[in-house]
């Protein structure tokens, strides 16, 4: 298995305290069109890549590292500066474990950003 953990905050985000039906909750808050999220029938993805760690330090488990990744026609139009630029996203490694996690729900569509709907 695979596991691995992405830094949220690497992308155009705000973090901001929300007003909800159980009080204040820390919120991200992610544009969908800023960060080129793609918005398919079931979901909202950001695409990623993973590239293997060639040179890793001795006690890192990480094997890859994750950016964002972009269409053809995208990189193409893209600078070498901006494209070098690209943020690192998180880290995999690879793990003999298996961990359950609880699903997760499906979020609803707000309009207002004034009360949350949890």
């Amino acid at each position: 298995m695979i596991t691995g953990k992405l830094n949220l905050l690497n992308l155009h985000c705000s973090r901001m305290n929300m007003k909800s039906k159980s009080g204040i909750l820390e919120c991200l808050v992610i544009p969908i069109e800023k960060n080129q999220l793609f918005i398919g029938e079931k979901g909202i993805y950001l695409d990623i890549i993973a590239f293997e760690i060639k040179n890793k330090k001795e006690g890192i488990k990480d094997t890859h590292l994750v950016k964002q990744s972009f269409s053809k026609e995208v990189r193409e139009l893209m600078p070498k500066e901006v494209l070098d630029a690209i943020p690192i996203l998180g880290s995999l490694q690879i793990s003999n474990g298996f961990t359950e996690r609880e699903p997760v729900s499906n979020t609803e569509t707000l309009n207002e950003v004034d009360d949350l709907p949890f």
